[in-house]
């Protein structure tokens, strides 16, 4: 019962802003966006904590502004996946336009896989949608929703053009993918716990940090290329951003290129987070897992 009490209103929503124009749908979208702002009060706490925590010379009113603007990124992300059906390659740049497509396609053409190294800012099912529309279908490194039948109508929606999931704990599949030389988008900015996660800073303060990426990067050599989503208010449109691959730090000691590794990505996906702090994932607690002896930060 629980299932199709979440199920139908999803559905019900998702089709009814996919059925209209998108300007219309964008701003529905973000009408319900900011309802949801103004009822759930956990998420505005856990946003205005991280924000607090991130940038502490910011004042209070200038995170609550920040936080809207988040909201308001959900509502037209949400507006945009129910629009995908109506996507072609003819229309799409309407929506999302490439920056830096050389670094992925020079990535590519190594043949040993490429590992998008994402997170959860902007556009993040955008850029990958759009990629996959455009012949470049990607492995999504994802959890399960709990509900089976939202998660098989998300799955739905980001798999039109070929893109597929990979549980977040199918490390042979992530394996298989890579050594096939497939693409690969992981979102490492959520909180882990060890000995899935390092601790390494993240706004100057300790995050335990999926160390997924710098595993799996050091086994196969796959190529590793930061990749963002990012909605440009001018434009009005979103940028799918490929930086240049990474060089990744290999010493011959496992361990400690894993940690280094890790908070070097990490520090890219700070840089963008500060660069475009009202499109980062505030709401999620992303300094939960303390270092043995800390106090909770929340």
């Amino acid at each position: 019962m629980r299932n199709e009490l979440e199920y139908v209103p999803a559905w019900v929503v998702a089709h009814m802003l996919g059925a209209l124009p998108r300007p219309l749908a964008r701003a529905a979208g973000i009408f319900l966006a900011r309802i949801i702002y103004l009822l759930h009060g956990r998420l505005r706490r856990v946003g205005m904590r991280n924000l607090e925590i991130a940038f502490p010379q910011v004042s209070r009113r200038e995170r609550r502004r920040i936080l809207l603007a988040l909201f308001d990124g959900f509502g037209r992300q949400l507006a945009e996946i129910a629009q995908f059906p109506k996507y072609t390659r003819e229309n799409v740049g309407l929506i999302a336009t490439y920056e830096g497509f050389e670094n992925f396609e020079r990535a590519h053409q190594r043949g040993k896989g490429v590992i998008f190294l994402t997170a959860h800012l902007g556009g993040w099912e955008i850029g990958s949608f759009v990629h996959s529309l455009n012949g470049y279908p990607l492995k999504v490194l994802v959890r399960p929703l709990d509900n089976p039948k939202l998660d098989r109508m998300v799955a739905e929606y980001r798999g039109m053009h070929g893109n597929t999931s990979i549980p977040k704990n199918d490390l042979r599949g992530v394996l298989h993918a890579l050594r096939s030389g497939e693409t690969v988008g992981i979102l490492m900015d959520q909180n882990m716990s060890p000995p899935q996660g390092v601790f390494v800073d993240f706004f100057n303060h300790l995050a335990c940090t999926a160390s997924l990426v710098a595993k799996v990067a050091a086994r196969t050599d796959a190529a590793v290329v930061p990749a963002f989503t990012i909605w440009n208010p001018v434009l009005r449109r979103y940028k799918i951003h490929f930086d240049p691959a990474m060089q990744l730090v290999r010493s011959g000691d496992e361990e400690r290129d894993t940690l280094e590794n890790t908070a070097a990505f990490t520090k890219v996906i700070e840089h963008y987070a500060r660069k475009y702090p009202e499109q980062w994932l505030w709401v999620h607690r992303r300094w939960k897992t303390r270092p043995a002896g800390e106090t909770s930060l929340y």
